[in-house]
Parts: structure tokens; sequence; C-alpha cells
């Protein structure tokens, strides 16, 4: 019996850290997706120029580029989704200071979209995205046009060989 309540208490524990870091993943960047809306994102990891020195390889002055892939979820569309960012988000991205890199649709994978912006530094995409999710406009659009997603963001420096800093 001890084990079994062990073995629950463990499997419960993992469940909790499983669900913890879902939800901090969904939050990062929260104010595209739906996911995370009453929680702040969290804060941009070093980014662009003024790296750790750990952070081998990059150049000193890259940009911040984040990589952001969104998967919709069952019972939404991603034709939506795609409308959204072609008739709202893109324009709004320009007016908070985003560079956007490009869209993609993967196409082994059509309930997604992934796309790159670009930054200063970690400092500008924080202010960037928080101007961003308290747009007007932006509050309107995501209340009229909603769309459950799964949002994964990876934030990237340009290598010292890139082409693109």
């Amino acid at each position: 019996m001890r084990r079994r309540f062990a073995l629950m208490r463990s499997v419960g524990s993992i469940a909790v850290l499983v669900g913890l870091a879902i939800a901090a993943t969904a939050a990062q960047g929260a104010p595209a997706g739906q996911a995370g809306r009453g929680a702040p994102p969290a804060p941009t990891p070093p980014c662009g120029p003024n790296l750790p020195a750990e952070i081998k390889n990059v150049i000193k002055d890259s940009r911040c580029f984040e990589l952001r892939t969104y998967t919709v979820r069952e019972g939404s569309s991603i034709d939506l989704l795609h409308s959204r960012f072609r008739d709202h988000t893109t324009a709004l991205f320009k007016k908070h200071g985003m560079t956007i890199i490009g869209y993609w649709q993967p196409v082994t994978k059509p309930n997604q979209l992934i796309y790159i912006l670009a930054y200063k530094d970690g400092a500008a995409r924080d202010a960037a995205w928080a101007a961003f999710g308290a747009d007007p406009e932006w509050v309107k659009t995501r209340t009229e046009m909603q769309v459950n997603v799964q949002v994964d963001n990876v934030f990237m420096s340009a290598t010292d060989y890139s082409p693109m800093k």
C-alpha cells in the first residue's frame, strides 16, 4: 500500500511539473496565442548583443531573433489564424517595432504557422510584446478572431559567420 501511495504521489508531482512547464511555455509570448492571457510572459533570456561569455560562436552585435511556431489545436482554424495575421497582426507587429523576417506554412504540417521576428535585444522584445498585447486593436482582433493555438518559441542570436545579423 505504501508503494502504491508513493508511486501515486510521484506521478502526481510529475503531472504538476509537466503542467507548469506547459503553462510556462504557453505563457511565454502569450499575446499572440490564447494561453496564459492573465499571466505575464516569462522574461526573454539573454538574446542579441551583450551575451554572457559562455555563449560562443555568435556575433556580438546580433539582433535578438525569435522563432515562433503556432500549432492550431483541434476545433480551431488554421485559415482563421492566417487571416488574422494577414489582415491584422502583421500591421500591429510593424506598429510596435517588431521586424518581421518571414512567415512559413510547413507543407507537412498544415495546422502550423512558423514565423521569425527580430528585435534590437531582449529588452526591446519584451517592450514590443507588452505594447502589442495592450494595443486595443489587438485585443479586439484577438477577441473577434479567436484561435486556440499552442505557442512554442526559441530565442536566437546570429552566429559569427551568419549572413543575417
